[in-house]
């Protein structure tokens, strides 16, 4: 049941963050869905392995290559989901700062 509503709230954050940024669109609530569920999934699988490998750069920038981290993987998903486009790297690192204080916002409501 929680992954069902997490996914739901992640859906919801998709929809806002895409709304406010033009650099990323998002067709519908189908592409929506289907893009957080993408996400959900490249974060559990691929991120922590991405995470790993570069651990030296990621701690010689003191953390802020995660971020350069987190826009190639929406890009990825971008790229795989039909319905949810990121024009560029910059939007998609915009894309991801902003989703993560979405996200912030949406769970502080929620708890």
């Amino acid at each position: 049941m929680t992954f069902i509503i997490q996914w739901l709230i992640m859906t919801v954050a998709v929809i806002v963050t895409a709304y406010l940024l033009a650099g990323v669109t998002v067709s519908g609530i189908g592409a929506a869905v289907v893009t957080a569920l993408v996400l959900g999934i490249i974060n559990a699988f691929i991120r922590p392995v991405l995470l790993a490998l570069t651990l030296p750069l990621n701690i010689l920038t003191l953390g802020l290559f995660t971020f350069v981290i987190n826009a190639i993987l929406i890009m990825l998903a971008g790229s795989i989901v039909p319905g949810f486009a990121v024009k560029n790297f910059w939007w998609a690192l915009l894309f991801s700062i902003v989703l993560t204080i979405v996200l912030y916002a949406i769970n502080s409501l929620w708890s």
